[in-house]
């Protein structure tokens, strides 16, 4: 007997399927099927590229890009003689200047005042808002209304209600037996008053954060809670608080964030003023770069402020998934 044997490189058909050296069993050329296996490997890798360099282009070159300039002594008033110096800017910052300092001091004190006071208000808006009564629609939608606003009309608005003589605030201050208020023309009061306007326009930011924790819970602790004759303050204490307390982390690490960043209302409401009293990080930062010119000066004060928003940004994550150990 005698066996056919095909010559190489040929093609046999077996069962319908053509099959040979130059292809796999579907017929298709083994080059093609490699890409292809490729692709589908590499997929998840592949596609979102685009997404990624788009992304570092936009904050990375940015970021580098200032990195850099803090290192250097440009100004505006002569942007072809920036020379390099090394971390001079930072040793200047940390040493001698001690109007940044102040600037650190007042950033943090109006950031965590604010915060506080925000996060109380906002939890127990919640709470309220949680409940069923009538016009909850209503009261809700005008509750959220002050963060739709723009903050530079609201710091216009709060300045005129801050006039020492004409403002409507001290005339209600008087209504209640209580003297006129100085607001934001007096060193003492003026982050206070700063911080009333920033919660009059972001407490409905954490309300709302929180309404959405609250409406996710679930039923069955309750219901063992009312088993067990718990009153509703233990109901709140020990189920409610604690079952809602990552929304509640997630709002305040947003409003931190924001609070550190808060430029805006202070810029039109005072300037920095009384006295550089309310001269936060971004307005020195500002001026420094604007009204000075020291632009390698305020390059190493963004990059500082950028470490301190990524620290207190993971530290606040780490609360939030509760991994301090």
């Amino acid at each position: 007997m005698t066996e056919n044997v095909a010559p190489a490189g040929s093609q046999q058909v077996a069962g319908g399927v053509a099959v040979g050296s130059a292809g796999d069993v579907l017929g298709r050329p083994r080059p093609v099927a490699a890409r292809r296996d490729w692709w589908e490997r590499h997929a998840h890798l592949v596609l979102p590229m685009p997404a990624v360099v788009a992304v570092l282009t936009m904050i990375a070159f940015p970021l580098l890009y200032t990195v850099w300039l803090s290192l250097t002594d440009w100004t505006l008033s002569n942007p072809e003689g920036a020379t390099f110096v090394g971390l001079e800017n930072y040793a200047t910052l940390f040493t001698t200047d001690q109007r940044f300092a102040n600037s650190v001091v007042i950033t943090f004190y109006f950031t965590i005042l604010g915060v506080t006071v925000q996060t109380f208000c906002g939890v127990t808006l919640a709470l309220l808002f949680n409940r069923q009564f009538w016009g909850r629609g209503i009261f809700r939608t005008l509750a959220i209304l002050p963060m739709v606003a723009t903050p530079v009309a609201i710091a216009l608005i709060f300045a005129m209600m801050f006039h020492p003589t004409l403002g409507v605030l001290n005339y209600f201050v008087t209504l209640i037996g209580l003297p006129p208020q100085t607001w934001i023309h007096s060193r003492q009061s003026v982050i206070p008053a700063l911080v009333l306007v920033d919660t009059w326009q972001w407490t409905p930011l954490i309300m709302l954060i929180v309404l959405a924790g609250l409406a996710a819970l679930p039923h069955d602790p309750y219901e063992a809670a009312e088993i067990d004759g718990a009153s509703k303050l233990q109901t709140l204490w020990h189920i409610t608080l604690p079952l809602v307390r990552p929304a509640i982390v997630t709002a305040v690490l947003f409003r931190m964030i924001d609070s550190l960043k808060t430029f805006d209302i202070i810029f039109v409401l005072t300037q920095g003023g009384p006295g550089g009293s309310s001269d936060t990080i971004n307005l020195y930062l500002f001026n420094t770069a604007f009204s000075y010119f020291r632009m390698g000066t305020a390059s190493s004060m963004v990059v500082i402020f950028f470490a301190i928003i990524l620290g207190i940004s993971l530290i606040a994550i780490r609360v939030r998934r509760g991994t301090w150990a």
